[in-house]
């Protein structure tokens, strides 16, 4: 049984990369489109390119970590070799240099480019590790549960702060607008930093795990891993889901939303703006963590996957049908926007976990079925699907946009419109409703029949994990004893106070 402050400082490592994440998933469009001065074509092709990237990079980054072999594991050594590449990398990403046009584009993928690198050298390594904290497939989604339920508290303190602090640097410190996202980000940079150097502190790997075949072999048996491919497409439809509907977010609540709209909360009155929404969605994602392991023990994780997305798909719907029946800048509308929030984030929530978990289980299967311990590749998978998600949900919310008549500052002030005045023409509106509520539940509809084959059920999974208890405990003392750095990785494995 693992420590609790394992399980605690495995949640540490995500929350340090959903703080970066969610922002990136959030503002990123906006920032790019209203801010850093892209075409919304420009901006769009920007996110899809860059991060196609990622299925040459996730993947090697996969390999490269299954055959690394250090005092500290094959994985966790990342986590405080790319600590700080990761903030440097995160703050020149939200840095606005004062050139022409191409000069603006060109930095924007170079530093996007090099943001997805450094995020994947130091996020495959860290998801991978979920496979080698534990062999026990329950403890697996009670480790991922930790991992979510800080993931969500990083992204609510992020989300939640992001517009207060760049207001707050433009107004009380007199920085011009770019300048006040860049120096936010300093902030936040700064504390995924230290995050991730007290996730390395406070992890350990204790299943030593040894890649015996060849890469070629390792890619041979992942395209030949059904319940792989099975969960990579499940995967990204719920990836997709997240990236359409946050990417709108900030744009729905800049064109639909007033500036100045207040929801009444028991007397007291709040600031109804993108921030608000995004973060009370973050706490309730945290909730959805704590349901994950009590609903997956009664119902399993494949019944939970399917039951999670027909959900979805019914409150997205019905976000949509609030459209139709309230206005948007009243009471009832504002609160009715929020509950379906909470809601559809408590479901997002419960979801989150359980994906990382059935990851782990592909893991097993294919160490088992293919005698490959694969569990870095496995895990870049995962990622590229998260990836692949943000990529097309932001791009294609981008073009939609542009498609449907979106008005950004610069089109307007080339259009002789003062760029705070600008009203969205209706086609825009229809738009921005359909990318919060309409587009996502087709997705998730299209995720039920996607898991509906998945073929992992509880049963075959204690089946695996009994398999390959007896598997690694017949080759155990063969393993540690030929390799060249036994003493060293078998000291890890019972204790490993190394800093």
């Amino acid at each position: 049984m693992a420590k609790l402050s394992e399980k605690i400082g495995y949640g540490f490592g995500d929350m340090s990369s959903s703080m970066f994440w969610k922002i990136f998933s959030y503002y990123l469009p906006i920032f790019y489109s209203n801010i850093f001065g892209l075409s919304l074509i420009d901006a769009g092709v920007l996110v899809l390119v860059t991060r196609l990237w990622d299925a040459v990079s996730d993947p090697m980054m996969g390999i490269i970590s299954d055959r690394t072999n250090t005092r500290w594991g094959k994985y966790r050594p990342y986590l405080l070799w790319m600590a700080a590449p990761f903030s440097i990398c995160g703050i020149l990403l939200f840095t606005t240099p004062d050139w022409g046009y191409a000069g603006k584009l060109v930095w924007a993928y170079v530093t996007y480019v090099l943001m997805m690198t450094v995020y994947t050298g130091i996020n495959v390594p860290y998801g991978a590790m979920l496979g080698v904290v534990t062999d026990n497939s329950k403890e697996k989604t009670v480790f991922s549960s930790y991992r979510m339920f800080f993931a969500y508290g990083g992204s609510f303190i992020s989300l939640f702060s992001w517009e207060p602090m760049c207001r707050w640097f433009e107004e009380s410190c007199g920085f011009s607008v770019a300048s006040s996202w860049q120096a936010a980000m300093v902030v936040i940079a700064a504390g995924c930093f230290l995050l991730f150097l007290c996730c390395f502190k406070l992890t350990r790997e204790h299943v030593l795990t040894t890649s015996t075949v060849s890469i070629g072999s390792d890619f041979r048996s992942l395209f030949k891993n059904s319940p792989w491919w099975i969960l990579i497409a499940a995967t990204m439809c719920f990836n997709l889901f997240g990236a359409v509907r946050g990417a709108t977010v900030a744009f729905f609540f800049s064109s639909i939303i007033p500036a100045d709209a207040h929801i009444l909360f028991f007397g007291a009155s709040f600031l109804f703006f993108s921030g608000l929404f995004l973060g009370v969605g973050e706490i309730a994602n945290m909730v959805g963590v704590g349901l994950t392991v009590p609903i997956c023990n009664v119902i399993g994780k494949k019944t939970t996957f399917m039951l999670v997305n027909v959900g979805l798909v019914i409150f997205s719907l019905l976000f949509y049908f609030s459209f139709i029946a309230l206005p948007v800048d009243s009471q009832a509308g504002m609160w009715v926007m929020l509950l379906l929030q909470i809601i559809i984030s408590v479901l997002t929530g419960i979801m989150s976990p359980l994906v990382w978990s059935m990851y782990a289980d592909v893991s097993d299967y294919a160490e088992l079925r293919f005698k490959t311990a694969s569990t870095g590749l496995i895990f870049s998978s995962s990622s590229m699907a998260q990836k692949f998600g943000g990529a097309f949900g932001g791009a294609a919310v981008l073009w939609l946009l542009d498609a449907f008549g979106y008005i950004t500052p610069d089109a307007a002030q080339k259009l002789g419109m003062d760029p705070a005045a600008v009203v969205q023409p209706a086609s825009a509106i229809s738009c921005l409703w359909a990318l919060i509520s309409l587009i996502p539940a087709a997705i998730s509809l299209i995720g039920v029949f996607v898991i509906w084959a998945y073929p992992l059920t509880t049963r075959r999974i204690d089946d695996i994990v009994a398999e390959l208890r007896a598997v690694r405990g017949a080759g155990a003392a063969e393993a540690i004893a030929s390799s060249p750095v036994a003493e060293v990785a078998k000291e890890e494995l019972i204790d490993n106070n190394n800093f």
